[in-house]
């Protein structure tokens, strides 16, 4: 039993070593820095919570995180209502069901940024020469190029692409449901809205919760979308925070600064991603 143990750790410890190296030193080393004055190079200094109090009044900062919470939320609601409705097509009895499954998958195995760069494309010079073709004069133009409109190409890219990882969890979802449930809910009456409403939403109600989590914590850390399509702006119209972090820490000799934004928005994710859970666990249980 012991041999067996010890096999057993010597097959865990390599995970756990790499993963402290790469992982968990960076960022105790990103929080120690975060209280100091340090550049990226050169001397520094200890300034204690100075930088923490600086990214509350810092105007650059405090736009960001109004820009990324509200592309997180409209993102995180337009992939579950899309993917969710994708799903239920998909896991009816039609035609094709199984191809049509591998293509709706495609966009989660293409790299975001390619994806991105191809949307720039389509925003930048197709969709503006369509319109014009068509004499929507007044919609043809790239709305990547208007600080107003920016966000929007942003949120049509990443719903695009993440709806297919979504919709695979709720089919999973919707495959534990037993066929003898809707057939007991049509001899009693109900039609199909009722049958989605009263059986198939509670049943797959914790697959709702894990899509909504993943979703908002995925989107709050949007930078490959970012940078592929705007690179920030029009201005630093389309900054997020991870951007502006990358941005100011790695070419704006903010190290230390920006570690301390860091480590404010990774507490923010975490108390965003409890709240979530707790809510909607708590309406599962009432479902």
């Amino acid at each position: 039993m012991r041999n067996r143990q010890r096999a057993f750790l010597l097959m865990a410890m390599p995970a756990v070593i790499i993963f402290f190296i790469f992982h968990t030193y960076p960022v105790l080393q990103g929080i120690f820095y975060s209280f100091t004055n340090w550049r990226g190079y050169g001397e520094w200094g200890f300034v204690g919570l100075s930088n923490y109090l600086n990214v509350f009044q810092d105007g650059r900062a405090l736009s960001s995180y109004w820009f990324t919470f509200k592309f997180a939320i409209i993102s995180t609601i337009l992939v579950n209502i899309f993917s969710l409705a994708v799903a239920l097509g998909l896991n009816a009895k039609i035609k094709f069901q199984k191809t049509l499954r591998a293509i709706y998958f495609l966009p989660n195995i293409l790299s975001i940024l390619i994806i991105g760069f191809i949307f720039n494309f389509i925003f930048t010079h197709f969709l503006p020469e369509i319109m014009g073709v068509l004499g929507l004069d007044s919609w043809a133009k790239n709305i990547l190029g208007d600080p107003d409109t920016a966000w929007i190409g942003i949120v049509i890219m990443t719903v695009w692409q993440a709806t297919a990882f979504n919709t695979i969890l709720y089919l999973a979802g919707l495959q534990t449901i037993q066929e003898d449930v809707y057939e007991a809910a049509e001899i009693d009456g109900a039609n199909a809205w009722k049958k989605f409403l009263k059986i198939t939403f509670p049943l797959i109600a914790p697959f709702f919760t894990i899509n909504m989590v993943l979703a908002m914590k995925n989107f709050l850390m949007a930078f490959d979308q970012i940078i592929a399509l705007t690179n920030g702006g029009p201005g630093q119209a389309t900054e997020s925070i991870s951007l502006l972090i990358y941005k100011g820490g790695f070419e704006g000799g903010e190290f230390a600064y920006q570690s301390a934004n860091a480590v404010i928005y990774f507490i923010i994710i975490v108390v965003v991603s409890i709240f979530q859970i707790r809510v909607l666990q708590k309406r599962e249980v009432e479902m």
